[in-house]
């Protein structure tokens, strides 16, 4: 239990320390340090989606489903990304009665339930399955999420003290950006107890939300035209790092 609590909060720190930036910083994050964090996190979920939620998804069925043990995570993998895909379309699109931070809390809020998901589902499965998820490796996992969940934290708090709002309110609405993070992660927990044959698509489907995110917004916040290394090695980085800790622990 130990275990999942630090797991749910490791993320939503993250979340409060980008928020934070709003005490320290009169602009926002440099160019450059965005571009490396998003492509460290985008590293970290991408192996993260493989060795922590595929390949688990896929030993769970082995057992009963032989050589066809592929299929729950394919399906469950194809749902989360057609779960994100829904939640982008039901996005207002009347974008004119909206003010830009407004919509930019709403994406994030969003964006951060599947996330939840994912640190939920793992950790569902460390306590639950029997796929050879470590502590390691679902800590690993919610410590990815946590890097890429401070720049989101800063650009909620900084564009609204820009606009005039206080510290304290900028703050506060970057904290709870990141509100839907732990309870995405207590319900798949809670939902997982109820339904553990349905591990293996909970898993995948966390890993297609996961890849969803890191193709449609890591990605492209990485690149950079000028300097392309910055993106390609701070993605390997974060790949490394993660594969590392999901094989050695």
């Amino acid at each position: 239990m130990n275990e999942l609590i630090k797991g749910i909060a490791v993320p939503f720190t993250g979340t409060a320390l980008g928020a934070a930036c709003v005490f320290l910083m009169k602009d926002k994050l440099c160019e450059a340090t965005q571009r490396v964090l998003a492509g460290f996190a985008a590293g970290v979920m991408t192996a993260a989606s493989v060795w922590s939620l595929l390949i688990p998804a896929i030993e769970q069925s082995r057992s009963s489903m032989g050589a066809f043990a592929f299929i729950p995570a394919a399906a469950g993998m194809a749902a989360g990304v057609v779960f994100l895909l829904i939640i982008d379309a039901l996005m207002p699109q009347d974008k004119e009665r909206y003010s830009k931070n407004t919509m930019l809390i709403l994406a994030v809020t969003l964006h951060n339930i599947p996330e939840g998901m994912a640190v939920g589902a793992v950790y569902a499965g460390l306590i639950y399955g029997d796929g050879g998820i470590t502590g390691a490796a679902a800590f690993a996992l919610a410590l990815g999420i946590a890097i890429q969940n401070f720049p989101e934290g800063a650009i909620i708090s900084l564009p609204l003290k820009a606009e005039g709002k206080s510290k304290r309110a900028a703050f506060a609405a970057g904290v709870l950006s990141g509100a839907a993070e732990p309870l995405g992660a207590v319900l798949t927990v809670a939902a997982a107890s109820l339904m553990i044959p349905a591990m293996p698509y909970l898993l995948s489907f966390a890993a297609g939300a996961m890849l969803y995110v890191v193709v449609q917004e890591l990605i492209p916040e990485m690149t950079d035209a000028k300097r392309p290394y910055i993106g390609a090695l701070s993605f390997t980085a974060g790949f490394c790092a993660m594969m590392i800790l999901d094989v050695v622990c």
